[in-house]
This record gives structure tokens, sequence and C-alpha cells, in this order.
């Protein structure tokens, strides 16, 4: 009986690892979007909201400060 569920055992394992693959890669390309383009930004906290709060303490963690301040610098800016 344990012969046969290793086939399943490693179809299983191959599956969990190809999504964990993707979700790096997603964050990652995620990521760059939003630290590269601040429209990108601006899109995500109409959407997004609390992804983009999530960069934003990132980012400031990080010890790079002053997007966040820029970005709505500019959003207000671009209202007026």
């Amino acid at each position: 009986m344990a012969h046969t569920m290793e086939p399943v055992a490693k179809k299983i394992f191959k599956g969990v690892l190809v999504v964990e693959l993707l979700g790096v890669f997603g964050a990652y390309f995620l990521f760059y979007k939003m630290n590269t383009s601040q429209d990108f930004r601006q899109t995500m906290s109409k959407k997004f909201p609390l992804i983009l709060e999530v960069y934003h303490k990132s980012i400031e963690q990080s010890g790079m400060y002053g997007v966040r301040e820029q970005d709505q610098e500019k959003w207000l800016n671009s209202k007026n």
C-alpha cells in the first residue's frame, strides 16, 4: 500500500512546489511594479489599499522614508 502512495505524494509535492513558486514570483512582480511606478501605486490605492499599506510599511521598515508622502503629494496635486 505504501508503495502505491509514493507517486501520489510526489504529485502533491510537485503541485505544492509549483503553487509556492508562483506565489513568490507573483509577490516579487507586484513589489517590483509598485516600487517602479507611482501610477501603479495610485491604482493600487484605489483598488487594494491594504496591499499598498503593506508596501509602504515594508519600504519604511527597510529605511526608505518619504515614498508615502511623495505619493500623497502627487495624488493631491493631480486632483487640483
